[in-house]
């Protein structure tokens, strides 16, 4: 682990990316508007979707919802979901870029790629990419298989604190992500010094699941949303969430409640190839623009526990500018990137 100093920068990232996600808000749409958009009711075919980690992971959640949405509301004819993944995103995140002039194709993206992206050195980033849209931020969970001794969030805590580093923390990213941001800054807050954090890294949600539920970590961290089945039928155990306010369908307290000062958030969009043209893109902007309108969405927003982040076009460009340049500087401070 790198030294306190260190880890403080990763914390000053974290919270300045949580007050980006609250400056923007939810809502927010872009110059581009629906009227740029070639006009036609017909729904769009030969559609794919590129998930940039293993299927189950949040990504994969995140893409297979919104292509059934945009099939089920009649955007879209059984557009493709796949997976590609490896490197925290970025063998994903290349391909994207080697994909320029590709309308078709889009890629489920969040704050783990942007990390990865500089962690995992590859000249891809997502600055290259063309930016279509921003569409939920979700609370991270802690969380534990049913068979774990810890009960609640202070039994964790209480043993956490008396030796870190015999308790490992999974978490579905790469260092600079969001699941690995959440545990580095709620040991600061409990008093523990993240440089003895014993964090395992997993690619995705899909390859975290498994360790969760063979107690093969002391604990997870990351966003509650892609685990729901589990958690409804009782194998993972929520201990605590860390946004404002509890998290729909989960009954488990935040952190806050929990006298433990951490509020953390994460977020997911969608990106395609450079070198699209114009109607390309805006085709890609009116169908999730359409989506994002649609009842169908508006359900999966409730059933997932996600919070509506949208955000299109130049906003969401200048977005992912602003997040590069802060994860850039952060982890070359770390010595990561």
């Amino acid at each position: 682990m790198k030294n306190f100093k260190s880890i403080r920068a990763l914390t000053a990232l974290a919270a300045t990316t949580a007050l980006a996600l609250g400056a923007t808000g939810c809502g927010v749409t872009s110059e581009t508007s629906s009227s740029d958009a070639p006009e036609s009711n017909a729904p769009l075919a030969n559609l794919r979707i590129m998930v940039p980690n293993t299927p189950g992971g949040g990504y994969d959640t995140t893409a297979r919802v919104g292509a059934k949405v945009m099939d089920e509301a009649g955007l879209a004819t059984n557009p493709e979901v796949f997976n590609l993944a490896g490197a925290g995103g970025t063998v994903g995140l290349a391909r994207m870029i080697n994909e320029k002039g590709n309308g078709d194709l889009s890629m489920l993206m969040g704050l783990g790629v942007v990390g990865a992206s500089y962690t995992n050195d590859t000249d891809a980033k997502l600055t290259d990419t063309t930016p279509i849209a921003k569409l939920i931020e979700e609370p991270g969970a802690i969380m534990v298989s049913k068979d774990s001794p810890y009960k609640t969030i202070d039994d964790l805590v209480a043993a956490w604190k008396k030796d870190p580093s015999k308790i490992s923390v999974g978490g579905g990213s790469s260092p600079g992500g969001p699941d690995h941001l959440l545990p580095m800054q709620l040991a600061q807050a409990v008093g523990i010094d993240p440089k003895d954090v014993n964090f395992v890294s997993f690619d995705g949600g899909g390859d975290l699941l498994p360790a969760i539920l063979g107690n093969k970590v002391g604990f997870a961290a990351s966003g509650a949303g892609e685990y729901m089945q589990q958690i409804e039928k009782g194998s993972v155990r929520v201990l605590a969430t860390s946004g404002e306010e509890r998290l729909e369908g989960v009954d488990a307290p935040t952190l806050k409640e929990s006298d433990i000062d951490l509020v953390f958030s994460n977020w997911r969009g969608l990106v395609a190839p450079p070198g699209i043209s114009e109607e390309d893109k805006a085709k890609w902007v009116e169908l999730i623009t359409k989506m994002h309108e649609s009842e169908q969405w508006k359900e999966a927003l409730e059933t997932n526990g996600w919070t509506d982040a949208f955000m299109t076009g130049d906003d969401f460009s200048a977005f992912l500018t602003e997040q590069d340049e802060r994860v850039a500087s952060v982890l070359k401070t770390l010595g990561l990137a």
